[in-house]
């Protein structure tokens, strides 16, 4: 799930990871950017036409809907509680829903109160952390 990216070219990098690594779709909120737009297709290599996607009309309320279908929903955050990426891949969850926040903010805090697991990628040498791209590709393949 992509919430609320501004960047076009954040959005085709996604999904181009998301048809790399075999997600089985993408779920992108009312504020999102456009995966039809022509840079966000571009960038993604024609794979927004690939992997199946949707836009969610009521973010986050809909995030009730996938824990319903039993899935455990998951927020990339720098937030306090955080496990780390592998302590998330040894719960072995069979439906499991990666939710990525904005550019620079992360995560509303509505986002974040509905999450079932907070999930950060450990950082070395002062860096803080990942463009959502990168961080959404790393998580694709370490939950895959």
């Amino acid at each position: 799930m992509l919430e609320n990216l501004t960047d076009h070219t954040n959005v085709g990098a996604v999904f181009r990871s998301a048809a790399a690594i075999g997600v089985d779709a993408v779920l992108v909120t009312p504020q999102c950017a456009d995966p039809l737009y022509r840079r966000s297709i571009r960038v993604s290599m024609g794979t927004v036409f690939q992997v199946p996607w949707t836009r969610i009309e009521s973010w986050p309320e809909d995030v009730e809907l996938l824990k319903e279908a039993g899935y455990v929903v998951a927020g990339m955050t720098l937030g306090e509680g955080a496990i780390t990426l592998d302590e998330l891949v040894a719960e072995d969850h069979e439906n499991l829903a990666l939710v990525f926040g904005t550019e620079g903010e992360g995560l509303t805090p509505e986002t974040d109160r509905v999450l079932d697991r907070r999930v950060t990628i450990p950082m070395m040498n002062g860096v803080d952390s990942l463009n959502v791209a990168a961080s959404s590709a790393v998580a694709f393949y370490a939950t895959r």
